[in-house]
């Protein structure tokens, strides 16, 4: 995701504030415009034993002294982290993560579904040359192309340096808390490492990115074969837990849980309507000339990456749903309408 620093999230302060007894938010600045902190969450562990911390922020020079601040608003240092939890590796997420592992001594719990994290991290050229192939795929012109491979930039500028899960985050892994036992509930879609965790007898859910206080849908591209089916199905399961209280990545908690699901889902579909709407009329076309009639705004250095990965990922479900097809041009594909509409639950 291409994003640019905004005068206005620069001022941002970290903060720490207590949601609910042995649980408090950690408010942690980000410089992106429109995107003005991350959320990462610190809960006690029994007896007295320091705590656990789930996400850790976005890596930049002020960073790791901004979580100690927030901590510290709270009572709380970094050194007595036990475990840290990554909701998904994300660099706003997982950003700080080998800062906080080496500080507290602690281990790190992540999905093994990582390598778009990790091995990018390993490899940052194939990083850089795979996002030339997908913004070749999307219609980007050969020039602009070899201008961003000039250009470089990579993953590497938020994050602090690798470090590999000690213990995969997967479907029933607990982690025990002062609030209670959370259970590792599987939510891939807005990225293939995503999960959320629940806490049944208090009926908290620590989201991560998968629902937000308004809507803002991504996906990676390129990592599965189909985000957004995935994301479909995540809302789902999420849904069936019947949680009250949304501890999510970014923004304030927030309760009516079902209806920001409905809305998230809504969201997906309504997008997935307008992404076929515009291939029927404009086809064939590349994802580029699409955009700015699906989204109603232009191409710009701040959203071009966010909304190129989006495309993608609704052009391939809707092709994998068999109503549109590439032109049999997997690397330059002109997207055209082959069947007529489907329903879509």
């Amino acid at each position: 995701m291409l994003v640019m620093p905004s005068p206005a999230t620069e001022r941002q302060q970290p903060r720490g504030e207590r949601i609910v007894p042995g649980l408090w938010r950690l408010r942690l600045p980000l410089p992106w415009s429109g995107i003005p902190h991350c959320n990462a969450w610190v809960v006690d562990r029994p007896g007295g034993d320091g705590h656990v911390l789930f996400d850790c922020g976005l890596h930049t020079e002020q960073s790791f002294d901004q979580l100690g601040d927030a901590l510290h608003q709270i009572g709380k240092k970094i050194e007595e982290t036990r475990l840290l939890v990554c909701t998904h590796a994300h660099v706003d997420h997982y950003g700080q993560a080998k800062d906080v592992v080496d500080a507290a001594g602690c281990e790190l719990w992540m999905h093994p579904n990582h390598r778009h994290m990790t091995e990018s991290l390993k490899d940052p050229e194939r990083l850089l040359e795979q996002r030339v192939a997908i913004g070749r795929e999307s219609g980007v012109p050969e020039e602009l192309l070899q201008y961003y491979r000039e250009q470089g930039g990579t993953v590497q500028d938020g994050v602090s340096g690798l470090v590999e899960p000690s213990k995969d985050l997967v479907d029933g892994v607990e982690v025990e808390t002062v609030v209670g036992t959370w259970r590792t509930v599987e939510t891939p879609g807005h990225a293939p490492s995503h999960v959320s965790l629940y806490q049944p007898e208090r009926r908290l859910l620590l989201a991560g990115d998968h629902i937000l206080g308004r809507v803002a849908l991504y996906y990676d591209y390129g990592w599965t074969d189909d985000p957004v089916a995935e994301y479909l199905s995540s809302l789902d399961r999420v849904e069936a837990l019947g949680a009250r209280l949304c501890l999510p990545g970014h923004g304030k908690s927030f309760t009516d849980i079902a209806g920001h699901v409905e809305a998230h889902r809504e969201a997906a579909l309504g997008r997935l309507d307008r992404v076929e709407d515009v291939v029927r009329a404009k086809g064939p076309a590349t994802a580029i000339e699409m955009i700015p009639e699906i989204y109603g705004r232009p191409l710009s250095k701040e959203n071009a990456g966010w909304l190129i990965s989006e495309t993608m990922c609704y052009l391939r479900h809707l092709e994998r749903l068999g109503v549109i097809d590439a032109g049999g041009d997997e690397e330059h594909p002109r997207w055209t309408a082959k069947s007529p509409a489907v329903a879509r639950a």
